[in-house]
C-alpha cells in the first residue's frame, strides 16, 4: 500500500519558519520526482516545490523562490519542505504529491499518489 503521510504543519506568525515533512511507503519512488502543492481556501490548489527523487533537481514556483527549499533523504524515503520568512499568504493546506514519470509538476493528472495534507496557518 502506497502511502505518503505529511507532518509538521501548523499555526505560526508572519515572519516564522516551519518545516514539512512527506515519508513516503509502498513502493520506489525513484523515477517519480516528488512535489509540495498548496491550497488556499476558496481557491484552487497551486504547485509550490518539486524535487526529483533521482537527481535532486528542484523547481519552485515563483511565490516561494528565496524563502521556500524543497529537500530530499533518500535512505529516509522522506521529502522536505523549510519553509522560511512565512506570509499570511502562505496560509493553506499543504499536499505531498508524487508525480509520474516525465510528468509536468502544473498538470494534476501527473500526480500518482497524494498525501491527506497538513495545515499551516500564518497569522499576521
Amino acid at each position: 500500500q502506497v502511502q505518503l503521510v505529511e507532518s509538521g504543519g501548523g499555526l505560526v506568525q508572519a515572519g516564522d519558519s516551519l518545516r514539512l515533512s512527506c515519508a513516503a511507503s509502498g513502493r520506489t519512488f525513484a523515477s517519480y520526482a516528488m512535489a509540495w502543492l498548496r491550497q488556499a481556501p476558496g481557491k484552487e490548489r497551486e504547485f509550490v516545490a518539486g524535487i526529483s527523487w533521482s537527481d535532486g533537481t528542484t523547481n519552485y514556483a515563483n511565490s516561494v523562490k528565496g524563502r521556500f527549499t524543497i529537500s530530499r533523504d533518500t535512505p529516509k524515503n522522506t521529502v522536505y519542505l523549510q519553509m522560511n520568512s512565512l506570509k499570511p499568504e502562505d496560509t493553506a493546506v499543504y499536499y505531498c504529491a508524487a508525480n509520474r514519470p516525465g510528468g509536468s509538476y502544473y498538470n494534476e493528472y501527473d500526480y500518482h499518489y497524494w498525501g491527506q495534507g497538513t495545515q499551516v496557518t500564518v497569522s499576521s
